[in-house]
């Protein structure tokens, strides 16, 4: 079956189906976006930033095109085959993808190194990039290495989103995916902007990869609880 799904035609199918039914389901919920101001203000700006939020919330992430309005970006998306599907889906969502794991850490390989040249690249031009940190494969919602070593290449501003919606589908995947329902409510928290250290020193990037992780679970925790009130 998985073999199937991957063929090219059926994902280029399932990218239609899975983007139509998103882009209409965001625009029929009620939205609500706290803490935004940070957010705005980089959107305005000339210089570039790093969003990262949980792979388990990508399908919820696309509202973000309301706060990022014009800006360039793009969002770094696996090699597998997985990751194929939703490059073609994200795409079609005015999210173009780069190609490469998200860790990007000192285990990367050699396509990993140059998807974060391409991003490093992306950023100079003052793009938005985007982020799962904990993707392709986990463990769920833990930060790798990698943001704060794309961060600190050029002390590009990084911004957490808590993405939250209420109800939703869950699926039974790593992440537990969340699919919106339309007429539902949904809930971003932002958190930002953060900056990387410029130090090289393993302590202070664990230091701030520990704070980054915190942050953004707190970001996601307070999404889920406006909701729930």
């Amino acid at each position: 079956m998985k073999k199937f799904v991957r063929t090219p035609w059926v994902q280029s199918a399932l990218a239609w189906l899975v983007s139509a039914y998103l882009g209409a389901t965001l625009a029929t919920m009620r939205w609500r976006f706290e803490d935004r101001a940070g957010a705005d203000a980089a959107v305005a700006g000339p210089g570039g930033a790093i969003a990262c939020f949980w792979h388990g919330r990508i399908a919820l992430a696309v509202v973000c095109r309301r706060v990022l309005k014009q800006k360039p970006r793009r969002v770094l998306i696996s090699n597998s085959p997985d990751g194929e599907l939703i490059a073609k889906i994200v795409e079609r969502l005015s999210f173009p993808a780069i190609r490469g794991s998200s860790t990007m850490d000192n285990r990367a390989n050699r396509r990993s190194i140059g998807a974060f040249r391409d991003a490093v690249k992306f950023l100079d031009a003052g793009g938005v990039v985007a982020i799962t940190p904990d993707g392709p494969r986990g463990p769920a919602e833990r930060m790798p290495e990698g943001p704060v070593m794309l961060a600190r290449a050029r002390q590009t501003p990084v911004f957490l989103f808590g993405l939250a919606a209420s109800p939703t589908l869950t699926l039974r995947s790593w992440d537990k995916t969340r699919i919106p329902l339309p007429f539902t409510r949904g809930c971003v928290v932002f958190e930002g902007p953060l900056s990387a250290p410029r130090g090289a020193e393993p302590e202070s990037i664990e230091a701030t990869r520990a704070d980054w992780q915190a942050r953004l679970n707190a970001a996601q925790s307070r999404a889920e609880a406006i909701l729930a009130a």
